[in-house]
């Protein structure tokens, strides 16, 4: 087990690096941040001192060598835009975008499951069949449309809820939340449900997909032939061994609710770091840019590697090769 996780956080580092590397050669074709920080007087000398300034000219293997000794202590440079550390903006935006996504992830792993195993149980029925159709919405409509149709609907037409911002915020100690008053509250439903359809849907669907599957097996008629009832043979043998591959979805779907946050973040104008990159890319803030990146990058992976280490503890064939090769 040591020996596998050792293994792993091997390779998810060489991933990390990878995605580095990429990510900052892409950037140098963005476009150049001097036009962006230097007025129309500027002369030559300005520019070469400015470039000298920033290390844009050293080489492309220094500038990356560098940013990744600063990253590894958590300093991500200064922004070109704002003229502060690139970690303290982070820090202040990453409040808003992680309470998005974990409102999001969470609705979407809750009512995902639930609607799979009932749709699954119940799959002859008039409202699972109605429940399936739906679901076509959250998967076949892109994310920003399902955005601008619930601000249509909820803020212009009925006047219920927000169509942007994060609502009235407290400060907690350096961690702003909007979960303790009204506005904060109302500001996250539509944002929320935008972000989090998608990967409900995608649950919703695997999960009833798998536990149909499961629901064949000659275990489960030997359980139904003893006499166990259909909740102890549905839950605790069918949706136990469902879980498996369902948990591999949810947690790149996890990832995949962060990194997707950048669209639902810019419809609804939320200040989170997705919304920060969308500013940063307009004014080529390479630094800012890149901390993104690798911060997507560090969550995608971690997300991934416990995964890997939770399928130890909820399939024990998984422990018996692993036993059985050594």
């Amino acid at each position: 087990m040591l020996a596998y996780i050792i293994r792993r956080v091997g390779q998810s580092a060489l991933v990390l690096l990878i995605v580095g590397l990429v990510a900052f050669a892409m950037f140098r074709f963005v476009g150049d941040p001097i036009d962006n920080m230097l007025g129309q007087e500027r002369t030559a000398e300005d520019i070469e001192r400015l470039r000298s300034q920033l290390g844009l000219d050293q080489p492309f293997v220094v500038q990356y060598y560098k940013f990744l000794e600063g990253a590894v202590q958590g300093n991500f440079g200064v922004s070109y835009r704002q003229g502060r550390p690139v970690a303290e903006i982070l820090l202040e935006r990453a409040p808003a975008t992680l309470e998005l996504a974990m409102v999001s992830g969470v609705l979407a792993i809750l009512f995902g499951i639930a609607l799979g195993v009932f749709t699954a149980i119940r799959r002859d029925g008039v409202l699972a069949n109605a429940i399936m159709s739906a679901s076509l919405i959250g998967v076949s409509l892109p994310t920003f449309l399902i955005g601008i149709l619930l601000i249509y609907l909820f803020s212009v037409e009925l006047g219920w809820l927000p169509s942007f911002g994060r609502g009235e915020t407290v400060d907690l100690g350096g961690w702003t939340t909007g979960f303790l008053t009204e506005s904060g509250l109302k500001a996250l439903i539509l944002p929320s449900i935008t972000l989090g359809l998608y990967q409900m849907t995608l649950i919703m669907r695997l999960v009833r997909s798998e536990m149909l599957e499961v629901l064949r097996q000659d275990y489960i008629r030997f359980a139904r032939a003893r006499g166990l009832r259909d909740r102890a043979v549905n839950f605790r043998h069918a949706l136990k061994n469902t879980m498996v591959p369902v948990i591999t979805v949810i947690g790149l779907q996890l990832g995949a609710i962060i990194a997707f946050a950048i669209i639902t973040e810019t419809v609804f104008q939320w200040p989170g770091v997705g919304l920060l990159f969308i500013n940063a890319v307009q004014f080529v803030d390479i630094p800012v840019m890149a901390a993104y990146l690798m911060l997507i990058s560090v969550m995608f992976v971690g997300i991934n590697l416990l995964v890997d280490i939770l399928y130890f503890f909820i399939d024990p064939r998984l422990r018996v090769d692993r036993s059985g090769g050594h």
